[in-house]
């Protein structure tokens, strides 16, 4: 049970911090955050601010997915 709720809160924090990067991060290429966010995404993956974000969320419905089942 304590497990689950570390993998909730772990994806807590990850979603906040993709947020963050999301929102700071400069990339190389793109005229808009959104498509430096992408390029960031494809040329980094889990290190950039959606790759972050996009785990977080994960994590998230992984840990109420097994809070659920048990």
């Amino acid at each position: 049970m304590k497990m689950q709720f570390i993998l909730f809160i772990f994806g807590i924090v990850l979603t906040v911090w993709g947020i963050y990067r999301m929102r700071t991060d400069d990339g190389l290429f793109g005229k808009n955050q959104r498509n430096k966010n992408l390029f960031n995404l494809l040329l980094m993956g889990q290190a950039s601010g959606l790759g972050q974000f996009l785990s977080g969320i994960l994590c998230i419905i992984v840990g109420v997915i097994v809070i659920i089942m048990q």
